[in-house]
Formats: structure tokens, C-alpha cells, sequence
């Protein structure tokens, strides 16, 4: 029989069209796969290279533009900044970089309301749908937009070329395909195994509040990834993310925009963290925190979130995921390859002037083989320059402000008059243009000294020389120190009894752990990042696991038979 319905109404009825212009029923009859997660290939910025022609463009281009203006950004509309807020470019701190206004409560608590207002809409939309939009996103990073990132975290961050081309380009870029790979992952675990007559599957639901999100001013690569990781799963979040990156965090805001994000499901605040925080823990719809940063801080966080459980101020058990501190270790074994061990330690410890948590700030050397290490060392350091981002010769730059440039000179102040430091290299600083601080060795004469347990977050190395016949008791005792953190551990020797050993030895020592590679080794798709302990709660960023963390699964049954009876065979 014909349809009485109009054509326009039957086509509307098999495709909705929902608010975000987004199709939720789709009338393709294949399955969809997405493709295969790949690494974005990294530049290497060669002189004379185009990708340093471009880069060096995108350099000048901002320069001239100094002091951007950050938008605020309403539900994806911008409007201009007042400008009551700014930061400073960490590498010449007389320079404004960024002016930006601070979110009101008012500001915060609207944001909110519009994020859940778009959830429904946004959690009903395909996962095809959902996937290609982060995976636009990704081209756009890795293309159109990947020099102004690069300029953006190199000025504003600190950051020389490579170490931005590996965060903002790179690992971005890796973050959003990579996520739309782990999702498919989750989707597709379903029982393998149902009862004649019986169907089951797993609805694995977004969490039904919203989700908040705060990230770290060292790599604009975490702030992409907090996000898109809940976002992907149908979540909608509030975003606040670190002063020391505004910029490049409302680029990639504005990048997934133009990718097809509905302007209701991130949305960007700035301002004071405390402020936004006590909007967002005062609200019943409060479903999970996605942080990175300080473990003090987060300590915080899981405290107040438990004090709102207590008090039953949330429908739900907010989910706490966080990647926090480190005190992260070399182990070097007298088997090891001395000049290879040198070279990684060197990048793990000083690349952007220590400021990564999963960076090298302890190490144990073997009697036998310290003055080769330290004669490899300073040789080695001698050809380290420390200087701006955007001398292409500078391998280390500045801290991020001045905050963190007070509390590592005052360490290195207190280190420098301590008899029982022996300082190895630097121990100097100069902040009268830029925040500079050398790269800095002290060896410390007695293992027990605090440095082993303190974070300090800069270019600062403690060392310690073992005796070799004691390499079994070291073990214990590097399980033991590190400030109570469990991030990043490596292990560097040729003899591979003592490799398995070490392994087994130091198991929850740190949640990635490498043989003869620095700490700061994980790629994303290859080793997934995260580590237990004070540093956090391992969920592992660049894995499923993360992903899990933001869905609510719903366990469905369907039965199509009837029962016979209400009595079983064993009640006669």
C-alpha cells in the first residue's frame, strides 16, 4: 500500500536530523569501520627544510601579533576579551603573550547548563559520526593549523621546535585518531556466548552528568586528549585549562569546531581554578574529573569530590582520573652501554628544561663505572645549549613562570650550600631576561638525602653512586624513595638476567617502565601513559582503558521464547 505521508515526511521519519545538524539514523545498511590509527609522522625541522621555512613564517606571523587576544568562547560563539587576565612569554618575560578575561560563576554555571542541554542530543549521535569529526580534526592539526600550534606552544610555552612538533602536531594528532580507534575497541566488546533462544549486548552509555576537565600547561597535546577522550564517548565536558597555555588550548578548541563539534558539547572556560572548581563540585550533575597536574592538587580534588559523596550532593560516584607527579629514575647497571645511557639521561632530564612529569630527576650509577659516566656527561653537556624557543640551536628553554623559576632556584640556592651535594654541572640560573636555569647535576653522598623524594619540575638531577656488590639492596631502595610516585622508571644494562630481575624487582616502582630507553620514551599507540602510586590513578592515557572510564554500560537481554511454566523440574 502507497504511504498517505508526504515524500519530505517519510524522508524525515527514516533520517532524523538532529539539533547539531548531525544525522542520528542513518539509512546505510554496511557496518562501519573507521581506519586504521596511524602515528603522525614527525618533521625534523632541517635548516633549510621547508617544514622550518613554515614554521619560521608561523613564528613571525604571532610575533607580530603580540599580545593575542584570547576570545571568550560561548557555546561556540567568541566574543572579544576584555583582557583583565595575561600571561608572559616565558622566555622573555617583559613580553605580554596572551590577554584573556577570567570566567565569572555566573560564566561557569552557564557553560554547564548549556553542555547538558546539547548532551542529548550530542550522546544520540552515531559513533560514525562522532569518530569522524576527531578524525578531521586530526588533518586539521596535522595540516592547516600545525605550524600556528607549533608557534603558539613555542612562545607560549616555552618550547623549541621538536619538542613542539612532537606535542602540538604530533602527539595531538595521534591523540584524536588513535581515541576514535580505542572507542571502536570498546564498542565492539560484546557477549561472545548466548542461550538458544536468548540475545544479549552491551550498551556502553555515556555518563549521564557532565564531565570536567583540567589540564596542565606543558603539553597542549594532554588538553586535547582530556577532552576528545569523554567527548568521543558521547560525554559533554567543561573545559578549564592551565593559565600557561590559554592560547594554544583555544586553538585547539577552535579547531574542533571548525571540525564539526557542536558548539554545545566542550566548552572552554579561563580563569581562576578555584573559582571554576567550586561551580563545578557544587553541582549535583558533577559525573567525573579528567585531570592532569600536580598530585597535591588532585588529593584535593578526590577529597571534596568524596566530602560531596558523603553529603549525597551527586546523583552519581563522580569517576576520579588523573595522571599527576613523578620522581622518575635512570638505573644505570655496570653492564650498560655508558655513552647511550648518557645521551638518554640527557634528553629525559633537561628537554624542555625538565618540565615534563614523566621526566628523569634521580639516578644511580655504579662505582665501577661513574667517572666514565661523568666524563661522558660533561662532555656531552657541553654541547647543550640553553636559550630561546626560537633559536633553532637552543635544546632546553626556559620554566614556564615565575612561580616555578623561584621555587628551583631556591632548591638550587639550598643545593649549592649543602656539604652533602657535590655539584656535577650548573647549579646556575639567569632570570634578568628569560627564565633560564642551567642544567643541573649534584651527586649526593649519602642515599638518604631529600632530593630523591623531592619534585621539583626543572632541569634538576640528584645522582647517586652505588657500589656494585650493593645493586640488589639499591633496588629496595629505589622502590622505596621517589616522594611516594610510581610514574617513569628505566633500566639500563646489557645483561639480561639483571634486566628481568630489575623488572620483576621494581613491578610498581613506575607505571612505564623501559630498558635502555629515557623516560620520556611513550608513544601514543605504542605505549599507553600512566602510573599508579601518588602519580595518579594509571588509567592509562593513550589506551581503552582511559576511554572506559567516561561510559555508564547498560547490559541488555532479550529472550524469544515463552515459559511453559512457573515451576522448575526439581520443585516436583
Amino acid at each position: 500500500m502507497q504511504s498517505m505521508l508526504p515524500r519530505a515526511s517519510i524522508k524525515r521519519n527514516l533520517l532524523r536530523v538532529n539539533r547539531a545538524g548531525v544525522a542520528s539514523v542513518r539509512l546505510v545498511s554496511t557496518a562501519f569501520k573507521i581506519p586504521k590509527p596511524y602515528n603522525e609522522p614527525n618533521l625534523h625541522y632541517e635548516q633549510s627544510s621547508p617544514e622550518r621555512e613554515k614554521l619560521l613564517s608561523a613564528l613571525s606571523k604571532l610575533r607580530n601579533e603580540l599580545p593575542v587576544s584570547v576570545p571568550t568562547v560561548k557555546n561556540g560563539v567568541e566574543a572579544a576579551s576584555k583582557g583583565e587576565m595575561q600571561t608572559v612569554m616565558p622566555s622573555e618575560t617583559a613580553s605580554v603573550f596572551a590577554r584573556y578575561s577570567p570566567a565569572t560563576k555566573e560564566d561557569v554555571a552557564a557553560a554547564i547548563g548549556a553542555a547538558l542541554q546539547a548532551k542529548k542530543t550530542w550522546q544520540e549521535t552515531t559513533f560514525h559520526d562522532r569518530a569522524a569529526i576527531f578524525l578531521r580534526a586530526a588533518e586539521l592539526v596535522s595540516t592547516k593549523y600545525r605550524f600556528e600550534l607549533m608557534a603558539a606552544t613555542m612562545l607560549g610555552q616555552g618550547k623549541n621546535a621538536w619538542q613542539a612538533e612532537i606535542d602540538a602536531a604530533a602527539e595531538l594528532a595521534d591523540f584524536y585518531r588513535f581515541n576514535v580507534g580505542f572507542a571502536e575497541e570498546i564498542y565492539s566488546r560484546q557477549p561472545t556466548l548466548n542461550a538458544s533462544g536468548q540475545a544479549g549486548h552491551t550498551d556502553w552509555r555515556p555518563l549521564e552528568g557532565f564531565v570536567y576537565a583540567v589540564s596542565p600547561f606543558n603539553f597542549t597535546a594532554i588538553g586535547g586528549n582530556l577532552i576528545s577522550g569523554p567527548a568521543l564517548m558521547g560525554n559533554v565536558v567543561l573545559w578549564k585549562p592551565s593559565a600557561g597555555n590559554v592560547y594554544a588550548s583555544y586553538l585547539v578548541h577552535k579547531i574542533l569546531l571548525e571540525a564539526g563539534l557542536p558548539p554545545g558539547v566542550i566548552q572552554l572556560v579561563n580563569g581562576d581554578a578555584e573559582l571554576v572548581t567550586d561551580v563545578v563540585y557544587d553541582h549535583p550533575e558533577f559525573a567525573a574529573l579528567n585531570f592532569t597536574g600536580s598530585s597535591d592538587v588532585f588529593r584535593e580534588l578526590y577529597a571534596r569530590a568524596a566530602d560531596g559523596v558523603r553529603t549525597k550532593k551527586y546523583r552519581d560516584y563522580p569517576r576520579m582520573v588523573a595522571e599527576t607527579s613523578g620522581k622518575n629514575f635512570h638505573l644505570i647497571h655496570n653492564s650498560a652501554d655508558i655513552p647511550n645511557s648518557v645521551k638518554h639521561t640527557i634528553r629525559a632530564t633537561f628537554e624542555y628544561a625538565g618540565q615534563k612529569c614523566s621526566a628523569c630527576s634521580r639516578i644511580y650509577i655504579p662505582e665501577s663505572r661513574a667517572s666514565e659516566f661523568w666524563k661522558e656527561m660533561k662532555e656531552n653537556l657541553s654541547h647543550v645549549k640553553v636559550g630561546a624557543p626560537e633559536d633553532f640551536s637552543s635544546f632546553t628553554g626556559p620554566v614556564i613562570n615565575e612561580a616555578a623559576f623561584s621555587k628551583i632556584t631556591a632548591a638550587i640556592d639550598s643545593a649549592n650550600k649543602d656539604d652533602r651535594l657535590e655539584t656535577i654541572a650548573g647549579g646556575t640560573y639567569d632570570g634578568s631576561k628569560g627564565l633560564y636555569i642551567e642544567p643541573t647535576i649534584y651527586a649526593a653522598k649519602t642515599l638518604d638525602h631529600e632530593m630523591f623524594d623531592q619534585e621539583l619540575f626543572g632541569p634538576v638531577l640528584v645522582a647517586n653512586v652505588y657500589p656494585d656488590a650493593e645493586y640488589d639492596s639499591l633496588l629496595t631502595a629505589i622502590d622505596k624513595q621517589g616522594g611516594g610516585f610510581a610514574l617513569t622508571g628505566a633500566i639500563f644494562a646489557t645483561d639480561q638476567k639483571v634486566i628481568r630481575k630489575t623488572e620483576d624487582r621494581l613491578r610498581y616502582a613506575a607505571g612505564n617502565f623501559y630498558t635502555n630507553c629515557k623516560t620520556t620514551g611513550a608513544v601514543i599507540g605504542q605505549q599507553s601513559f600512566g602510573g599508579a602510586r601518588g602519580s595518579g590513578t594509571n588509567d592509562k592515557a593513550g589506551s581503552s582503558g582511559m576511554l572506559v572510564r567516561f561510559t555508564a554500560p547498560r547490559t541488555l537481554k532479550e529472550e524469544y521464547h515463552k515459559l511453559d511454566e512457573v515451576l522448575y523440574p526439581s520443585n516436583y
